[in-house]
């Protein structure tokens, strides 16, 4: 590959004869354009969430989706491009407030939403979404056994004492969200 790297490099720009890769000092950087990198990430984010839903949902890739983000700074037009080609998009935009009918994820600050009306069968996400909320309220319910029983608390160490805290305000959490999710496919 050495051949094919000094015939590109070659290319670039004019050099002088005699001049080759395998003996020019290596570019030294003049530093990153943070913003830059920070707006790669959320458009990520974006592009990873979009994905996750199409997945939980069984929504084709090929489908062509819409997409609207709430933020309080929109993404350079560059990148909204990479997101409409990477998410399969047909359309991405702002939103100022909450969009009722579908399905929304956090990326840092920024919330976006993923119209469904229409590619999903309510009733069935409905009925997913009622089990996993048992599951775990069930889940729930025996972490708060553990953590009602003194002998537990008093005897067991402190590290897995607050591992069973955290594993409950993980389950409310998780209970808040299916519930939200639920009363939003009314």
């Amino acid at each position: 590959m050495p051949f094919i790297t000094e015939e590109l490099w070659q290319h670039l720009r004019n050099r002088a004869d005699g001049e080759s890769i395998m003996v020019s000092r290596m570019p030294e950087s003049n530093g990153f354009d943070e913003k830059l990198l920070d707006n790669f990430e959320r458009v990520k984010g974006i592009i990873a969430g979009i994905r996750n839903i199409r997945q939980e949902k069984n929504i084709s890739p090929k489908h062509q989706l819409k997409a609207l983000v709430k933020t309080s700074s929109k993404l350079d037009k560059g990148l909204e491009d990479v997101v409409v080609k990477l998410a399969g998009l047909e359309e991405f935009g702002y939103a100022d407030g909450k969009v009722e009918g579908a399905s929304s994820f956090m990326v840092g600050v920024d919330e976006v939403y993923i119209p469904l009306e229409g590619l999903i069968d309510v009733e069935e996400e409905r009925k997913k979404i009622l089990a996993e909320l048992e599951y775990t309220r069930g889940f729930l319910n025996s972490v708060m056994k553990k953590l009602n029983n003194e002998r537990f608390v008093n005897n067991a160490p402190a590290d897995v004492v607050a591992m069973e805290q955290k594993k409950k305000s993980d389950a409310e959490a998780k209970i808040k969200a299916l519930e939200e999710r639920l009363n939003e496919l009314k």
